[in-house]
């Protein structure tokens, strides 16, 4: 059994208190804790304090808007995954969330904590004594990466499967972080949280050691998604050799907009399981081409030519990349199907 070093639980009254709590040397968030505490036994990140925040009231709930729904970080992935409003306003971000993992897993884990899901591969996700033997990777304090050798920077893939589709949807992530600057004093607020908006597609890097772009003390708090309009269409699809339980070995989310016509009028393909960050492409090319088979055919080929998937996580390469282009194929047929 595989054992958790010792840690300091610091339970916050609030988030301005949890915020506080995170500016420890060594302060994690937790939420699930789904992901975070099988890396702390395996070793594969650190921790001295643990500051749990899926109680926070400012991180739950979902509240419909005239413009977007706002989706609290700490909802639990089931519970969105059968929300009858993310159901009926955001069906494929419903379809994604009931895909993840199993019914335990997606009981525990939040929407917040798949957004900031650590990177994976298959040197880093072993044990340490595994990970000591081949000498380590930059990701478990090594010097080299074993994927790309002689690389300059760690390849491990994120494979969350609601970051394609929000950024499909054009989500937008809302952090905090404590201030307690005088600048902020001056203005008669005192100290506080200090907060900053940024779309899912900015919030990743290519740097598999730190993909998501939080800085010290940083949480993610909600997001916003726009509601689509009566015009677009979001598909989700994800490839795993398992139903259940496996992280996806091929992802790609896709929305398609139309004209009054039925012609593309706009949209984007967001691709996952790559590397830290997902791979966003552009439809502009097609605008005002029919929403058909060739239209299938062509942003398969678009996906294929634009990715290429690495040896970092399980299975062929090769057989990902050709595989992938059969999910495209197949997202935008379900854009057309009855």
């Amino acid at each position: 059994m595989l054992r958790l070093a010792p840690l300091r639980w610091q339970p916050p009254t609030d988030l301005s208190h949890a915020l506080q709590l995170l500016q420890q040397p060594g302060a994690r968030a937790v939420a699930g804790g789904s992901d975070l505490v099988p890396n702390l036994k395996l070793a594969s990140t650190r921790a001295d304090v643990l500051v749990p925040i899926r109680a926070l009231p400012e991180l739950g709930g979902v509240t419909v808007g005239s413009t977007a729904v706002r989706l609290g970080a700490a909802c639990g992935l089931a519970e969105l995954a059968s929300d009858p409003d993310v159901v009926e306003l955001l069906p494929a971000l419903a379809h994604a969330l009931g895909r993840i993992a199993s019914p335990q897993i997606r009981n525990m884990g939040t929407l917040g904590g798949n957004l900031c899901l650590d990177t994976r591969c298959r040197y880093i996700n072993q044990s340490e004594l595994w990970r000591e033997a081949l000498g380590g990777c930059l990701k478990s304090h090594g010097s080299e990466c074993h994927v790309v050798p002689g690389g300059q920077g760690c390849v491990a893939a994120l494979s969350a499967d609601s970051v394609p589709v929000l950024i499909a949807y054009g989500a937008v992530a809302h952090l905090a972080r404590w201030d307690g600057t005088q600048p902020q004093a001056a203005q008669g607020h005192g100290p506080g949280p200090l907060w900053r908006a940024v779309p899912v597609a900015e919030l990743y890097t290519t740097d598999g050691l730190a993909h998501v772009d939080l800085r010290p003390g940083e949480i993610l708090t909600h997001l916003e998604v726009p509601l689509p309009a009566a015009s677009s269409q979001v598909v989700y699809r994800k490839w795993a050799v398992r139903q259940s339980i496996d992280f996806p070995l091929v992802s790609a989310a896709l929305r398609l907009d139309r004209s009054p016509d039925g012609r593309l009028a706009g949209g984007v393909l967001a691709i996952g399981a790559l590397g830290p960050r997902p791979r966003v492409l552009k439809l502009d090319k097609w605008i005002g081409a029919a929403v058909d088979e060739a239209l299938a055919l062509a942003l398969g080929d678009l996906a294929f030519e634009r990715c290429r998937p690495l040896p970092n996580i399980p299975y062929d390469a090769d057989y990902r990349r050709e595989r992938l282009r059969v999910e495209v194929r197949r997202a935008v047929r379900q854009c057309w199907a009855p």
